[in-house]
Protein backbone atom coordinates (compact mmCIF):
# COMPACT_ATOMS: atom_id res chain seq x y z
CA UNK A 1 0.00 0.00 0.00
CA UNK A 2 0.96 3.63 -0.77
CA UNK A 3 1.77 6.05 2.13
CA UNK A 4 1.98 9.61 1.27
CA UNK A 5 4.16 11.68 3.50
CA UNK A 6 5.03 15.36 3.93
CA UNK A 7 7.44 16.62 6.62
CA UNK A 8 8.55 20.38 7.03
CA UNK A 9 11.72 21.38 8.40
CA UNK A 10 13.88 24.55 8.52
CA UNK A 11 17.50 25.66 7.66
CA UNK A 12 19.86 26.99 10.28
CA UNK A 13 20.91 30.85 9.49
CA UNK A 14 23.20 31.12 6.76
CA UNK A 15 22.78 27.57 6.20
CA UNK A 16 20.60 26.95 2.96
CA UNK A 17 22.46 27.05 -0.01
CA UNK A 18 24.79 24.56 1.63
CA UNK A 19 22.18 22.46 3.05
CA UNK A 20 20.72 22.20 -0.44
CA UNK A 21 24.00 21.24 -1.98
CA UNK A 22 24.48 18.92 0.38
CA UNK A 23 20.95 17.50 -0.57
CA UNK A 24 21.02 17.73 -4.22
CA UNK A 25 24.66 15.73 -4.19
CA UNK A 26 23.69 13.21 -1.53
CA UNK A 27 21.81 10.96 -3.93
CA UNK A 28 19.77 9.26 -1.22
CA UNK A 29 16.29 9.73 -2.43
CA UNK A 30 17.12 8.45 -5.64
CA UNK A 31 18.35 5.55 -4.21
CA UNK A 32 15.33 4.21 -2.09
CA UNK A 33 13.12 5.39 -5.61
CA UNK A 34 15.70 2.93 -7.97
CA UNK A 35 14.96 0.63 -4.97
CA UNK A 36 11.50 0.69 -5.85
CA UNK A 37 11.07 1.56 -1.66
CA UNK A 38 9.56 4.83 -3.18
CA UNK A 39 7.38 5.52 -5.83
CA UNK A 40 7.62 9.63 -5.84
CA UNK A 41 10.24 11.49 -4.00
CA UNK A 42 10.33 15.31 -3.86
CA UNK A 43 12.13 18.18 -1.95
CA UNK A 44 11.44 22.07 -2.28
CA UNK A 45 12.33 24.79 -0.33
CA UNK A 46 10.90 28.59 0.54
CA UNK A 47 12.23 31.05 3.15
CA UNK A 48 13.92 29.15 4.94
CA UNK A 49 11.88 26.43 5.17
CA UNK A 50 12.48 22.88 3.65
CA UNK A 51 9.98 20.40 2.28
CA UNK A 52 9.69 16.80 1.72
CA UNK A 53 7.00 14.98 -0.31
CA UNK A 54 7.35 10.99 -0.94
CA UNK A 55 5.06 7.98 -1.63
CA UNK A 56 6.39 5.06 0.62
CA UNK A 57 5.68 1.38 -1.33
CA UNK A 58 6.15 -1.31 1.33
CA UNK A 59 7.65 0.50 4.59
CA UNK A 60 6.77 3.68 6.27
CA UNK A 61 10.80 5.33 5.23
CA UNK A 62 11.79 7.93 7.49
CA UNK A 63 12.64 11.20 6.52
CA UNK A 64 16.10 11.07 7.49
CA UNK A 65 16.65 8.27 5.44
CA UNK A 66 15.26 10.41 1.95
CA UNK A 67 16.88 13.57 3.12
CA UNK A 68 19.72 12.73 6.05
CA UNK A 69 22.07 14.94 4.06
CA UNK A 70 20.39 18.06 5.24
CA UNK A 71 19.80 17.29 8.54
CA UNK A 72 23.38 19.09 9.71
CA UNK A 73 22.06 22.34 8.05
CA UNK A 74 18.51 22.38 9.91
CA UNK A 75 17.25 23.66 13.17
CA UNK A 76 16.12 22.23 16.04
CA UNK A 77 12.25 22.07 16.57
CA UNK A 78 10.75 22.24 20.45
CA UNK A 79 7.90 20.82 21.71
CA UNK A 80 8.63 17.21 22.38
CA UNK A 81 11.09 15.65 24.97
CA UNK A 82 13.97 15.65 22.24
CA UNK A 83 14.96 18.29 19.86
CA UNK A 84 12.95 17.06 16.32
CA UNK A 85 14.67 18.34 12.57
CA UNK A 86 11.25 17.35 11.06
CA UNK A 87 7.61 18.39 11.46
CA UNK A 88 5.05 15.85 10.00
CA UNK A 89 2.51 17.60 8.24
CA UNK A 90 -1.18 17.16 8.72
CA UNK A 91 -3.11 15.72 5.07
CA UNK A 92 -5.78 17.99 5.59
CA UNK A 93 -7.09 17.33 1.99
CA UNK A 94 -7.10 15.19 -1.16
CA UNK A 95 -9.22 14.45 -4.23
CA UNK A 96 -7.72 10.82 -4.71
CA UNK A 97 -5.72 8.13 -2.68
CA UNK A 98 -4.16 5.19 -3.15
CA UNK A 99 -5.63 2.07 -3.51
CA UNK A 100 -3.02 -0.23 -4.63
CA UNK A 101 0.54 0.97 -6.44
CA UNK A 102 -0.89 0.04 -9.83
CA UNK A 103 -3.77 2.15 -8.92
CA UNK A 104 -1.50 5.02 -8.20
CA UNK A 105 1.44 4.51 -10.97
CA UNK A 106 1.66 7.65 -13.76
CA UNK A 107 -0.02 6.49 -16.91
CA UNK A 108 1.48 9.39 -18.86
CA UNK A 109 4.46 11.29 -18.39
CA UNK A 110 4.54 14.52 -15.98
CA UNK A 111 5.95 17.18 -17.27
CA UNK A 112 6.46 19.00 -14.08
CA UNK A 113 6.01 18.28 -10.20
CA UNK A 114 5.13 21.51 -8.11
CA UNK A 115 5.40 22.77 -4.52
CA UNK A 116 3.13 25.60 -3.21
CA UNK A 117 2.59 27.27 0.40
CA UNK A 118 -0.15 29.60 1.81
CA UNK A 119 -0.90 30.85 5.02
CA UNK A 120 -4.25 30.56 6.84
CA UNK A 121 -5.75 33.15 9.23
CA UNK A 122 -5.36 31.46 12.35
CA UNK A 123 -8.79 31.53 13.50
CA UNK A 124 -10.30 30.18 10.11
CA UNK A 125 -7.91 26.82 10.09
CA UNK A 126 -11.03 24.66 11.85
CA UNK A 127 -13.06 26.03 9.13
CA UNK A 128 -10.66 25.29 6.30
CA UNK A 129 -10.79 21.70 7.47
CA UNK A 130 -14.34 21.82 7.72
CA UNK A 131 -14.79 22.27 4.30
CA UNK A 132 -11.97 20.18 2.77
CA UNK A 133 -12.56 16.83 4.86
CA UNK A 134 -16.33 17.35 4.05
CA UNK A 135 -15.57 18.06 -0.07
CA UNK A 136 -13.38 15.34 0.40
CA UNK A 137 -15.19 12.88 1.56
CA UNK A 138 -18.32 12.76 -0.19
CA UNK A 139 -16.54 13.07 -3.46
CA UNK A 140 -18.52 16.00 -3.99
CA UNK A 141 -16.51 16.92 -7.05
CA UNK A 142 -13.35 15.33 -8.94
CA UNK A 143 -10.29 16.65 -9.09
CA UNK A 144 -6.61 16.31 -9.02
CA UNK A 145 -5.71 12.57 -8.72
CA UNK A 146 -2.15 13.56 -6.95
CA UNK A 147 -2.66 16.59 -5.89
CA UNK A 148 -2.42 16.82 -1.53
CA UNK A 149 -2.58 20.37 1.07
CA UNK A 150 -1.24 19.37 3.99
CA UNK A 151 -1.22 21.87 7.21
CA UNK A 152 1.76 22.38 9.98
CA UNK A 153 0.46 25.08 12.26
CA UNK A 154 -1.27 28.04 10.07
CA UNK A 155 0.99 27.15 7.01
CA UNK A 156 -0.43 25.13 3.77
CA UNK A 157 2.28 23.30 1.60
CA UNK A 158 0.22 21.68 -1.52
CA UNK A 159 2.02 19.30 -3.76
CA UNK A 160 1.50 18.77 -7.50
CA UNK A 161 1.61 17.04 -10.83
CA UNK A 162 0.86 18.63 -14.14
CA UNK A 163 -0.40 17.99 -16.49
CA UNK A 164 -3.51 17.11 -14.10
CA UNK A 165 -5.24 13.67 -13.94
CA UNK A 166 -8.81 14.08 -12.96
CA UNK A 167 -10.48 10.62 -12.55
CA UNK A 168 -12.93 9.17 -10.53
CA UNK A 169 -11.47 8.01 -7.06
CA UNK A 170 -11.20 3.88 -6.61
CA UNK A 171 -11.51 4.04 -2.55
CA UNK A 172 -15.25 4.81 -1.30
CA UNK A 173 -15.68 7.98 0.37
CA UNK A 174 -16.50 8.18 4.31
CA UNK A 175 -18.61 10.54 4.79
CA UNK A 176 -22.65 9.82 3.42
CA UNK A 177 -23.57 13.23 4.23
CA UNK A 178 -24.26 16.20 1.29
CA UNK A 179 -23.20 19.18 2.80
CA UNK A 180 -20.22 20.26 0.32
CA UNK A 181 -22.22 23.57 -0.92
CA UNK A 182 -23.37 23.14 -4.57
CA UNK A 183 -21.60 26.06 -5.54
CA UNK A 184 -17.90 25.75 -4.17
CA UNK A 185 -17.98 29.56 -3.95
CA UNK A 186 -20.16 29.64 -1.29
CA UNK A 187 -17.40 27.86 0.92
CA UNK A 188 -15.69 31.45 0.85
CA UNK A 189 -12.07 29.82 0.73
CA UNK A 190 -11.08 33.64 0.44
CA UNK A 191 -12.43 34.43 4.13
CA UNK A 192 -9.86 31.92 4.99
CA UNK A 193 -6.26 33.33 3.69
CA UNK A 194 -3.82 35.55 4.76
CA UNK A 195 -3.04 38.02 2.61
CA UNK A 196 0.46 37.73 1.05
CA UNK A 197 2.93 40.87 2.74
CA UNK A 198 4.81 41.39 -0.49
CA UNK A 199 1.52 42.00 -3.07
CA UNK A 200 -1.77 41.51 -0.47
CA UNK A 201 -2.31 38.37 -2.92
CA UNK A 202 -4.56 35.72 -1.24
CA UNK A 203 -4.05 31.77 -1.70
CA UNK A 204 -0.75 29.72 -2.85
CA UNK A 205 2.49 30.79 -4.02
CA UNK A 206 4.70 28.31 -6.33
CA UNK A 207 8.06 27.67 -4.20
CA UNK A 208 11.39 26.14 -5.87
CA UNK A 209 11.82 22.71 -6.17
CA UNK A 210 15.06 21.09 -5.29
CA UNK A 211 14.37 17.75 -6.72
CA UNK A 212 11.81 15.57 -8.00
CA UNK A 213 11.98 11.64 -8.47
CA UNK A 214 10.03 9.12 -9.96
CA UNK A 215 10.07 5.33 -10.04
CA UNK A 216 8.86 4.24 -13.48
CA UNK A 217 11.71 7.56 -15.11
CA UNK A 218 14.52 6.62 -12.91
CA UNK A 219 13.85 2.28 -13.62
CA UNK A 220 13.09 3.12 -16.74
CA UNK A 221 16.10 4.65 -17.93
CA UNK A 222 19.36 3.37 -16.48
CA UNK A 223 21.26 5.34 -19.23
CA UNK A 224 20.99 8.07 -16.64
CA UNK A 225 24.56 8.72 -15.24
CA UNK A 226 24.43 9.29 -11.30
CA UNK A 227 25.13 13.26 -11.41
CA UNK A 228 22.03 13.23 -13.89
CA UNK A 229 19.94 11.41 -11.22
CA UNK A 230 21.47 13.72 -8.32
CA UNK A 231 20.59 16.42 -9.72
CA UNK A 232 17.05 16.38 -9.32
CA UNK A 233 16.46 16.61 -13.23
CA UNK A 234 15.09 13.02 -14.17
Amino acid sequence: MIKRMIYRAAWEKGREEAGIRALRESGQAVRLVERGELMTAAAFTWRGNLFLYYECMDREVAPDEVAGAAVPYLADWPGQAEPRKWILMIDVFHFNEPASAEHWLRKAPVERRAGRVAHLKPDMMASYIYYHYQLQEERAFHGDKYEIIAMHENLLFGYQEFPKVIEEPVVPGRLQTKGTPENWADSRMDLHFQPWDDDGYLYFKQIDQIFAYYIGDVQEMPGKTDSQKESGSI
